[in-house]
């Protein structure tokens, strides 16, 4: 897992419009919100309390990201779904999810079923300013944190 002072591995996923994003291209702060899984109770909650602080992270020019293991296609429905208006990227394989958070393996006893622990990071200047991971997927990120960082 990452920590703060650490420095940030680049990534280039794809989001939901199928739009590749390169992390070491976004300039200013940047908020990585990793999440288990699109259309879970838990998941739907944390990313519309993100999708309504958005405003604020604009005020502060950071960006937001939601990253998961699922399909763009899932990731699609789900922001359509909530009206989420920031990119959700597709970590599709766990690569990044790995790296930063880590992840749950044989999640909920399935086997090879695999997700994003629920972990935030802010990032800038290719440095870790802020990192939270839980074990408990059904445990939400202290929010207040998140906006004091920025």
């Amino acid at each position: 897992m990452l920590k703060v002072g650490m420095g940030t591995p680049d990534f280039e996923l794809v989001d939901h419009e199928l739009n590749k994003v390169r992390l070491s291209s976004i300039k200013g702060k940047v908020v990585l919100v990793f999440y288990p899984g699109a259309f879970t109770s838990v998941c739907e909650k944390e990313l519309c309390t993100f999708r309504d602080m958005i405003a604020k992270f604009n005020n502060l020019n950071a960006t937001i990201f939601g990253i998961s293991i699922d399909s763009p296609f899932a990731n699609k429905a789900f922001a359509e779904k909530n009206r989420i208006n920031f990119r959700l990227l597709s970590d599709f394989g766990g690569l990044v999810s790995k790296e930063y958070g880590g992840v749950h393996e044989n999640f909920i006893g399935i086997p090879n079923y695999t997700v994003a622990k629920r972990a935030v990071f802010v990032v800038e200047d290719g440095k870790v300013l802020y990192a939270w991971v839980t074990e408990d997927p059904r445990v939400e990120p202290p929010y207040e944190e998140v906006e004091k960082v920025l």
